[in-house]
């Protein structure tokens, strides 16, 4: 007969192992344990203009949906891409122009866009010096550190100067250094002006390097910045798993649509210790003020011919490709019923 002693330690150890065995479970409405599904999400770069994405995360969402996520930063869509193709990432977020590349270049398991999440650029001119009345013609003859050349953030300030009259070969853009570094070389003396993202845009403000003094998704208009990608035969394989990402993805698009920018802060914070408080409010009411983030994240075929536009005149695509065989809507529009 097995003593009360060693009955009462046996079940603790069957309490221990099941902790270990359960660790990366959740519970179910009814109580039961439910294993996560592991994907690793390659992200272009960490931003905040990516908030919902971020809130998504911290609010759970993902575990929500059955999703264990592993997030790691690309530091360019070239990077970001090759982690997709290789399968060292299963989903990868970053600009579509990506998927058109090796779509062209004949790849034979396509790289499918199925949920965009910014409508506008989210980079900022900035200068050596602040400028009250800031015109784009002021760049004619300077020199512009403007992000990898066949990039979203070099493409777009193109297209926006373009827009107000101005041919980019009149602006000496420098497209040798990656947009991930832009910050830092504009900090060692390069360039008159930047092309930046947040936080590093507000980063060079703090320091007292450089001045924000125009916005690319003001004067840009509504252009599909940055989307979630997957290659044709993951999106198949595993769609069930792709749906409880979308789905998650959209409660965190609703949040940001409906909370202030300093709960929105309050969420994403631990994404970004090394902003302050204060601005990472200013740089989420910044983005929330340029209506950065849509409604929902379905991709839509105008979205992405304005897209091939802006390709096509910064001479980085010679014809159109069709939008049936990149987008696939079905996720975005599932999550938004």
């Amino acid at each position: 007969m097995i003593s009360l002693k060693k009955a009462a330690a046996c079940a603790l150890a069957v309490l221990l192992c099941a902790g270990v065995v359960t660790g990366c479970a959740q519970k179910d409405g009814a109580g039961f344990s439910q294993k996560l599904e592991k994907v690793t999400l390659n992200e272009v770069a960490h931003s905040i203009f990516y908030a919902p994405m971020y809130v998504a995360i911290e609010e759970g969402y993902f575990e929500e949906a059955g999703i264990e996520l592993d997030l790691v930063t690309g530091f360019g869509a070239d990077k970001t891409m090759t982690a997709v193709l290789t399968g060292e990432a299963d989903i990868g977020f970053m600009g579509s122009e990506s998927s058109i590349y090796t779509y062209v270049q004949g790849i034979e398991d396509p790289v499918v866009n199925f949920a965009q999440l910014t409508q506008r650029a989210g980079n900022f001119v900035v200068a050596r010096e602040p400028i009250e009345d800031f015109d784009w013609s002021m760049l004619v003859g300077a020199g512009v550190l403007g992000g990898r050349a066949g990039g979203m953030p070099e493409m777009v300030f193109e297209y926006v100067l373009k827009k107000n009259g101005i041919d980019p070969e009149e602006v000496n853009i420098d497209k040798s250094i990656d947009f991930g570094s832009t910050a830092a070389a504009f900090s060692g003396g390069k360039g008159e002006y930047s092309i930046e993202f947040e936080p590093y845009a507000t980063s060079l403000e703090v320091k007292g390097d450089g001045y924000i003094v125009a916005s690319l998704g003001e004067a840009s208009g509504y252009v599909p910045y940055t989307a979630f990608c997957a290659t044709a035969s993951y999106l198949e394989e595993h769609a069930d798993t792709v749906q409880g990402f979308v789905n998650a993805l959209q409660k965190g698009l609703d949040y940001v649509n409906s909370h202030t920018a300093q709960e929105i802060a309050a969420v994403i914070a631990p994404q970004f210790t090394e902003t302050e408080e204060e601005n990472l409010v200013l740089i989420v009411e910044r983005y929330a003020a340029q209506d950065t983030w849509p409604e929902t994240l379905i991709f839509s075929q105008e979205s992405f011919e304005l897209l091939e536009q802006i390709l096509i005149e910064a001479g980085e695509l010679q014809e159109t490709v069709s939008y049936e065989a990149l987008v696939d809507t079905t996720f975005a529009e599932k999550a938004a019923e």
